[in-house]
């Protein structure tokens, strides 16, 4: 990646990221899973079943930056594309919200399992630095946004690739359903823990996933679309980087 175009990128990332934080009303009502919203036990639940992807993960974040630290860079952006994506929240379902997730595009250049870090990582910042979630409701939230969404993005990425060569509409998709996924297993995890007197957990899924549904596909679309505008700027900028890393992914995928 040229430095110039580096330094135009990040100043960029940098602005907006200091206008929501500091610009922003009404933090506080607008979160992922708010803290302390879950029961303890489904709490717990989500965090052991996040913990391993967030294990492997980091083995696979320290292979790929081992046999090419210049992937730093790439690292770096996802994290801060993920950040600035995600913390643009709308208030949702009581005690969550709605907004893009940016995940789709880390999935993409790096796989998932590193997604599982990184977003793991945002989702913490967030959390401390602007009330965006919570520490007892990460495990929950990371698994929705850090894992569900990047291994279902991932999987779209590889399935419309195979079928056309047409790589933008497989980068949107890609960022779509990475998107959607998330708000379907946030959906999933709160009707679980709050299942309906009438219709149980099925009427609660439907009822969370509707509401969630209006704001939420618009977001979808227009993250995908700004997802493959930054996957341009990087085929022009960082060819390179996009290379190794499709040998990274390649070599992972032949083992």
């Amino acid at each position: 990646m040229k430095p110039r175009s580096l330094w135009k990128f990040s100043a960029m990332v940098a602005g907006f990221t200091f206008y929501l934080l500091f610009n922003e009303p009404g933090t506080a009502q607008a979160m992922h899973i708010m803290e302390g919203f879950l029961p303890v036990g489904w709490a717990v639940f989500w965090w052991l079943a996040f913990v391993p992807f967030f294990v492997f993960g980091i083995l696979k974040l320290k292979k790929m930056t081992k046999d090419n630290p210049e992937l730093k860079l790439l690292l770096g952006l996802a994290g801060a594309f993920t950040f600035v994506l995600s913390a643009m929240k709308l208030p949702s379902v009581t005690g969550s919200s709605s907004h893009p997730t940016g995940t789709g595009l880390g999935a993409v250049m790096l796989g998932p399992l590193p997604m599982s870090v990184i977003g793991s990582i945002v989702l913490l910042f967030q959390a401390l630095l602007l009330a965006h979630g919570g520490i007892t409701t990460l495990g929950a939230n990371a698994f929705s946004m850090a894992v569900a969404g990047p291994f279902a993005g991932y999987a779209v990425y590889k399935l419309v690739m195979k079928l056309t060569p047409r790589e933008k509409l497989a980068v949107f998709a890609a960022a779509f359903i990475a998107d959607l996924m998330t708000y379907v297993v946030t959906s999933f995890q709160l009707a679980v823990a709050f299942p309906a007197a009438e219709g149980g957990v099925l009427a609660s899924f439907l009822k969370f996933g509707s509401i969630f549904a209006v704001t939420q596909i618009p977001l979808a679309i227009s993250e995908g679309l700004l997802t493959v505008l930054l996957w341009n700027w990087l085929r022009s900028y960082s060819p390179n980087e996009l290379s190794l890393l499709k040998r990274e992914t390649k070599g992972v995928e032949s083992k």
